[in-house]
């Protein structure tokens, strides 16, 4: 949806036969366009709600001092299960909330946000969760055969490794859908209203890379990587529909990362991995202390999993 001017809104005095027209843009007309409220007005007010919902959500959670002071004590140069559940469930919940108040004000729903509530964890979730995980195989595979990455045993016991694999699993899942539904969702259908879907994609693609750097130990190869997996995950949207492949792709890949194969993730190592493995090499190969996501092998297996989504899902179901 362009912002043009609009010819048929009034403006200024009017008579009950001839409503005066002042030519260009009138001050409905820049924040209304024939599909009601601009896109970027639309933006504008998720981004206030997200801020005022999180706001007061901190607030009542700094007024509960035990909540306070044990997450205050989770180490801050490590992952864990329960401090990523916690931070991650807030994000979501708040996500949500402030989502479901954009659809009273645009009267929409969100499967008009692409997370149809009745497709929840259905065929294409479960489908996106092997494909993320078999991508991010592919990635460590490629490091391995020029001698950049090697496994050297099991970390837990079976009951440890059955604990923090379930809780990694409601960890990373919750990561997939806070990053993919405000990325991905609500962003990416308010935008491209106004942009059209690919250059939307584009733009929070690059805004998705660009927030990366802010994790402790990303690099800028390393954010480049992750706006790229945004490119991936917008055509696994284009092609499917709707955000459930994308989710569980998202989800399966970070905690193969993390969990599975014991890598780091931003910088970042996981307490409680199941494996351990070690990376040997150039950094380019390897992506050094960033994790895999750093290596250069990253984008191959990036446009390998494109070319798989292409074939896999031959229909485009959303519009260019």
């Amino acid at each position: 949806m362009s912002i043009q001017p609009e010819s048929n809104l009034v403006t200024g005095a009017e008579d009950a036969n001839h409503p005066s027209i002042t030519p260009g843009f009138s001050r409905v007309s820049i924040f209304k366009g024939p599909s009601g409220i601009r896109a970027g007005w639309r933006l504008a007010m998720f981004f206030a709600v997200f801020l005022a919902i999180g706001s007061g959500l901190n607030f009542v959670l700094r007024e509960v001092p035990a909540v306070g002071a044990w997450h205050k004590s989770l180490p801050r140069d490590v992952m864990t299960a329960p401090g990523m559940i916690f931070d991650e469930g807030g994000a979501v919940l708040v996500l949500l909330l402030s989502a479901l108040v954009m659809t009273f004000i645009e009267k929409r729903g969100f499967a008009d946000y692409y997370l149809p509530p009745n497709e929840a964890f259905g065929k294409r979730f479960w489908q996106g969760l092997p494909y993320g995980l078999v991508l991010l195989s592919l990635l460590l595979t490629l490091i391995a055969a020029l001698h950049g990455f090697s496994l050297e045993g099991v970390a837990l016991t079976l009951r440890d490794g059955l604990k923090y694999g379930l809780l990694y699993g409601i960890g990373f899942l919750l990561v997939g859908i806070f990053e993919e539904f405000s990325f991905r969702g609500y962003m990416q259908s308010t935008l491209g209203s106004g942009i059209g879907f690919w250059p939307a994609a584009i733009v929070l693609s690059i805004l998705f890379g660009a927030v990366h750097l802010g994790n402790k130990g990303e690099a800028w190869f390393g954010a480049l990587m992750a706006g790229s997996f945004g490119l991936l995950a917008a055509l696994a949207l284009n092609r499917t529909g709707n955000l459930w492949f994308p989710i569980g792709m998202h989800a399966a890949w970070d905690w193969g990362e993390t969990y599975l194969y014991g890598v780091p993730d931003s910088g970042f190592l996981a307490r409680g991995h199941l494996l351990n493995s070690s990376f040997h090499g150039a950094a380019w190969i390897t992506g050094g202390t960033v994790g895999p996501e750093g290596s250069v092998f990253a984008f191959v297996t990036l446009a390998v999993g494109a070319v798989g989504i292409h074939f896999l899902f031959p229909k485009r179901v959303l519009s260019k």
